[in-house]
């Protein structure tokens, strides 16, 4: 290599549009990650939003049960206290039923409310005064009774009466409790039934959106109630072996996102049991729902976002060309600058700066370091006989033979003014010097003659080098140089003097 880029002044190493583009990239990456964060903000709001909802309707739910099942349970208290009153047995069967079922009338939704002896058989009936023969002996609510003293209040699972009564196609559930004697023993059961209609009508009269549903479970996984029906009317159906099912009745309360086993859409699930009852309030809202507001300004932002990242980036790649075609020119002007117009090696302006920089690296390392002086014999006379330009092709193939002789990235080959050439060799003592400069003289010697002359071209050389031995300076080393020139010349030309 003989020529050599002038130092840098800004000195930058790499391209000016790097500094750019990971400008562009810290920002493009920052404002992703500033929307994900809002748009994941965002959706934990909704999220927390639908949840408080949920949760209010669920509470709602859970007080108006609450207020029902306190009243079926005073009438069936108030069935057992009149049941063991002696003086009703003095009175008329009108009187008695009164007295038997006045808090009766209170129950909303009530269907038959019986009073049983130990063996089941009816011993009265809320709708008829003297009461039809039949026994429920079979009833779970009648076995849990007949068996355990400290069952309490019992919540039946859902069944259709038996009678022909008007409601006999309809469900209902009952609510049962035990007929002590005052030793303990059993003495029959006391049962009021509810239609289930009642949890239609509390449903309906709250608004959870189109997809979303309502529901009430017992401790069982029994479904008592829900709206709208997913899987047909599924009154009476178990759903414990269901894994949301499970997780409800495990925890008690709460909220999580599950897909429903049902339809297989996902909804957000939140549950609460009403009070000490056996009974479940599940409110399934739809995802889709729930975050449609979320969907839509997701898509407009991350639209919005993605534009204006596209544009930035598209901005970028626009600058950092620029910024590419300024830098290359820059580099071409350097270059320019640094390099001689008509032989196309290093100017004396980059001669200077090589030479002192490998002077300074010379001094340091203590490694010689030699400069040729070369000049063209009898230019003047060769210029004034063939004009000036042939003789400016005559420099360009002189220049060449120069940079074919002199290899290495350290090396420079400079035009020092005029038909003289000068020639920096770093780390080359003066025998070295020597070689590379009887080469240049006997290829200078072998090039074509030009149309008239007889005598092939050729150069006389000065040689000077440095080394830790001596004791000089850079500019007593290139007078040396330039010094043993002038020796080549007044000892006849075409000859390396050093």
């Amino acid at each position: 290599m003989t020529e050599r880029r002038p130092p840098n002044p800004s000195g930058r190493t790499g391209r000016p549009e790097i500094l750019v583009i990971l400008g562009s990239s810290l920002t493009v990456i920052a404002i992703l990650g500033i929307v994900t964060f809002l748009l994941i903000r965002e959706h934990a709001n909704a999220q927390e939003a639908a949840t408080r909802g949920a949760t209010t309707v669920a509470q709602l739910i859970d007080a108006d049960v609450l207020r029902t099942v306190e009243l079926y349970d005073l009438t069936l208290q108030g069935l057992i206290a009149a049941a063991q009153r002696d003086d009703l047995k003095q009175v008329s069967a009108q009187i008695r039923h009164l007295v038997l079922f006045d808090r009766s009338t209170t129950a909303r939704f009530k269907g038959d409310i019986l009073l049983l002896d130990k063996h089941g058989e009816v011993l009265a009936d809320s709708s008829l005064i003297a009461p039809k023969p039949g026994n429920f002996a079979d009833r779970d609510y009648f076995l849990v009774h007949a068996f355990n003293r400290d069952s309490g209040m019992f919540i039946s699972r859902p069944f259709k009466p038996r009678c022909d009564c008007a409601y006999s196609d309809e469900w209902q559930i009952s609510f049962s409790r035990r007929i002590s004697s005052a030793t303990g023993e059993f003495l029959g059961v006391a049962v009021a039934s509810m239609r289930l209609a009642y949890f239609d009508q509390l449903f309906n009269s709250l608004d959870i959106g189109t997809d979303s549903t309502l529901a009430i479970i017992n401790d069982d996984g029994v479904l008592l109630a829900q709206k709208p029906f997913l899987e047909g009317n599924s009154i009476g159906k178990s759903f414990a072996g269901r894994p949301n099912v499970v997780r409800m009745l495990r925890e008690g309360s709460g909220s999580f996102d599950g897909v429903s086993s049902v339809d297989e859409r996902p909804r957000l699930y939140t549950f609460s049991r009403v009070g000490n009852l056996p009974l479940t309030v599940i409110v399934a809202l739809s995802s889709d729902e729930v975050f449609a507001t979320w969907n839509r300004t997701a898509v407009v932002i991350s639209g919005a976002t993605g534009v204006l990242c596209i544009a930035l980036l598209w901005l970028t790649w626009l600058l950092c060309r620029e910024l590419r075609l300024r830098y290359n020119a820059e580099q071409e002007l350097a270059q320019l600058a640094a390099t001689d117009a008509l032989t196309g090696v290093a100017n004396r302006r980059t001669l200077d700066q090589t030479l002192r920089h490998e002077w300074f690296r010379a001094q340091r390392s203590g490694k010689p370091l030699s400069v040729l002086m070369i000049d063209a014999d009898h230019f003047k006379a060769f210029n004034d006989r063939h004009g000036h330009q042939a003789g400016d092709q005559a420099l360009r193939a002189l220049a060449g033979v120069i940079k074919a002789n002199v290899h290495r990235p350290t090396d420079l080959v400079a035009r020092y003014g005029g038909e003289e050439f000068s020639v920096v060799l770093a780390e080359t003592d003066s025998e070295g010097a020597r070689q590379i400069a009887e080469q240049i003289r006997e290829q200078v010697q072998q090039l074509p003659l030009m149309a008239g002359d007889e005598q092939p071209m050729s150069v006389s050389i000065g040689i000077s080098t440095w080394t830790t031995a001596s004791d000089i300076s850079l500019e007593q080393l290139l007078f040396a140089a330039d010094k043993a020139l002038y020796q080549a010349k007044e000892g006849g030309r075409n000859r390396v003097v050093g």
